[in-house]
């Protein structure tokens, strides 16, 4: 628990935090101006610092470098003392644990950097022990070229030493190396520091650089967080140091520890540029429940087509020729790097219009693998009588890689490309004597297939079993038979926003429900950390949550993720929508 940090905002494992002090500081940032060391316990036992409100004070230690056996460690733990100030524990991945304090300091960061692997399990390992609402500190690792990765892992704070210590011996740091400062023929900043001439420029100038340009590169991963793009520039940002490059993938395949804490929608588009992108928790976690929660509910044949740049797909120029030649008589599915496969009814379900891509006319076989393997999944759940590959060239291998898979024929329909007048014409005879499906089955059909990618298998059938529609897509309202109003499509995310009535459903159903326990009190506007007595461990950012206390029932959006809802002590934890009193 904490009194003196709080998250404003989360990226995954980044957070943009305040630690609370006299002088309010955001994070992730430099914790030179403000963190107090009190003192290691080694060379003699030191007496409780008194501590100000003025900084954090971390206090008196044993610290236990890496490589440290588990019995010394345990051993020579020191028990901190509880008190009323900002303060900070020093720790290591064993002795890790909740300590009342404010801020953990890794003792064990100057031997984890630069080795991806122990780097990864130090972090995952702490940050499980510590509360989720206090802050990370890394001593002695930072540099403008590693700071995006080190926050994207979850830290929050880090200090200029081996900045400041690497200018003095003149090597100038920038957000992608390190150079020698005798091989740099002009500087390549316009900080205050780097303003001196040339040939005046000193070893102590280039460690005023070398802060300057780490507090700068602190500055622009804080923008990213807001801006929910963190991730994207780290995967360019990793590329600049191999370990960088190794730790932004161990971290990729720590599945539970960036799923648990990334949202399941994000305000900002993705950008996929690289075969990095699709191991992002949106792309696998859209894949996932693709291929486990949707089932197709028309009885038509299936038609694969290409994605399109412009999203929604159906929204685009050839998708418009798509549609005018099926004419509601087959399913549409779209194949796409690096979503995989998106059915129509998701075709507004983040991630499937929000990421835009590098169209080459060219897969890689790390893409050719990945949507391969997602279709034939895909096909295994679901079966159609027949299937028509209205897809150019460049998608054959995948279909050739799924077809001995596959009981359904498939027809191939295009010539050249997939909006030539005899592709279209193709398309359109492969398609004769199949009956049409009408506005009403589609419509109940998008909503049911949302409630199951969102809610989990069999939930479009248990909220909707009774079902009218009302408005035009993509901004449908399920209404029950008698009239009333159960949810509404928010059309930004693909995603339902439940009514009261609706919740009430949830809640009957057969469907695992993710559930905020709150105290005895009436939520007006949001549900703050302080008030949750427990909370769902499955639920992630932006879930829709059912919230339940003594005297009130709500439904709202989850702001934290489950854990983090039930160990802070600040923030808010649910967005509430609707909320009726007991």
């Amino acid at each position: 628990m904490t009194d003196h940090f709080e998250i404003h905002e989360r990226d995954g494992a980044a957070r943009l935090g305040e630690v609370r002090l006299a002088e309010p500081r955001a994070t992730p940032a430099l914790a030179d101006d403000f963190v107090e060391d009190a003192g290691s316990l080694w060379p003699e036992d030191r007496a409780v610092p008194e501590g100000s409100e003025e900084h954090v004070t971390l206090l008196p230690h044993r610290a236990f470098p890496s490589g440290t056996a588990e019995e010394v460690e345990e051993a020579f733990a020191v028990p901190y003392p509880d008190v009323d100030y900002p303060s900070g524990a020093v720790v290591s991945p064993t002795t890790a644990r909740d300590y009342g304090a404010d801020v953990y300091a890794l003792s064990t960061a100057g031997g984890i950097a630069g080795h991806a692997s122990a780097f990864r399990e130090a972090i995952v390992d702490v940050r499980a022990a510590i509360p989720a609402d206090t802050a990370l500190y890394l001593s002695g690792v930072a540099t403008p070229r590693n700071a995006a990765v080190l926050a994207y892992a979850g830290v929050d704070l880090l200090d200029a030493h081996r900045a400041v210590v690497k200018g003095t011996q003149g090597k100038y740091l920038t957000s992608e190396g390190e150079h020698f400062l005798s091989d740099l023929e002009e500087l390549p900043c316009a900080c205050p520091a780097c303003r001196t001439p040339r040939e005046e420029f000193t070893r102590e100038d280039c460690a005023e650089h070398n802060e300057n340009a780490l507090r700068a590169e602190l500055a622009t991963v804080r923008e990213r967080i807001r801006a929910g793009r963190l991730r994207d520039y780290v995967e360019g940002q990793a590329r600049h140091e191999p370990w960088l490059t190794a730790a932004f993938r161990e971290f990729d395949q720590e599945w539970s520890y960036l799923e648990e804490r990334t949202p399941i929608y994000r305000r900002s588009g993705m950008a996929a540029t690289t075969d990095d992108t699709l191991r992002r928790v949106e792309i696998q976690r859209f894949a996932e429940r693709v291929t486990s929660r949707y089932r197709n509910r028309f009885d038509n044949p299936l038609v694969l087509v290409p994605c399109s740049a412009t999203k929604p797909y159906s929204e685009s120029q050839s998708h418009e020729q798509f549609h005018d030649a099926i004419q509601y008589r087959a399913h549409l599915v779209s194949m796409t790097s690096p979503i995989g496969v998106v059915p129509q009814e998701l075709e507004t379900t983040y991630p499937a219009q929000h990421y835009d891509t590098a169209v080459t006319g060219r897969w890689t076989e790390t893409e050719i693998e990945f949507v391969a393997r997602v279709l034939r999944r895909y096909l295994e759940r679901n079966e159609y009588p027949r299937i028509v590959a209205h897809l150019p060239g460049d998608y054959r291998e995948i279909v050739d890689r799924v077809e001995p898979h596959v009981d359904a024929p498939i027809e191939y329909t295009v010539e050249d490309h997939p909006t030539t007048t005899d592709s279209i014409a193709n398309l359109m005879r492969a398609l004769d004597g199949e009956l049409k499906y009408g506005k009403r089955e589609r419509q109940h059909n998008t909503l049911k297939a949302i409630a199951d990618y969102q809610f989990g298998e069999g939930a479009g059938d248990e909220l909707f079993d009774e079902l009218s529609i009302q408005s035009r897509y993509p901004k449908l309202r399920a209404h029950d038979g008698e009239g009333e109003q159960l949810a509404a499509m928010v059309p930004q995310y693909g995603t339902l926003s439940l009514t009261l009535a609706g919740a009430r459903r949830w809640v009957e159903s057969a469907v695992p429900t993710k559930r905020v326990e709150i105290d005895a009190f009436v939520p007006h506007g949001n549900v703050l950390a302080p008030g949750i007595v427990e909370a769902d461990e499955t639920i992630r950012t932006g879930d829709e949550v059912l919230v339940e206390g003594p005297k009130a029932f709500a439904i709202g959006r989850a702001a934290m993720f489950g854990r983090e809802m039930a160990e802070s002590t600040r923030g808010v934890a649910v967005d509430v929508r609707h909320v009726e009193e007991r």
